[in-house]
């Protein structure tokens, strides 16, 4: 059996709201034990679900992955919203991967940046 003290429950979180142009945009960071959760919603709803992780390879560069869990698979402005993530997240010296869901009517840059920045104002790693 698993040592409950081992599980931080309840999960460590924030949950907030931010007015990027005329949208208000709901967001939540949850961490994780193995993982940071990142929702962000216009709409109420999921949206699309985006996995990001770093990848350690041979050279001294990381790769950053990001891959499309359910969703739109063909917009490239919320890869790049997951990747500035995780790069972030990676920079900042934590290896936990990422789940992003963006739950947006509007996928212009301007919306996607003001998420990034405000996800980054109220990270949890």
């Amino acid at each position: 059996m698993d040592d409950a003290s081992s599980y931080s429950f309840p999960v460590r979180h924030k949950n907030f709201s931010v007015q990027i142009k005329e949208s208000k945009v709901d967001i939540v960071i949850c961490s994780y034990d193995d993982q940071f959760l990142v929702i962000a919603t216009e709409i109420g709803t999921m949206g699309t679900i985006m996995h990001a992780r770093k990848e350690e390879g041979m050279l001294n560069t990381p790769t950053f992955n990001v891959s499309v869990i359910f969703g739109k698979r063909d917009e490239p402005m919320l890869l790049a919203c997951a990747r500035q993530l995780i790069e972030h997240i990676s920079n900042s010296g934590s290896s936990k991967p990422l789940t992003l869901s963006l739950g947006l009517k509007d996928h212009s840059m301007e919306i996607l940046k003001g998420i990034v920045s405000a996800v980054i104002e109220n990270r949890l790693w």
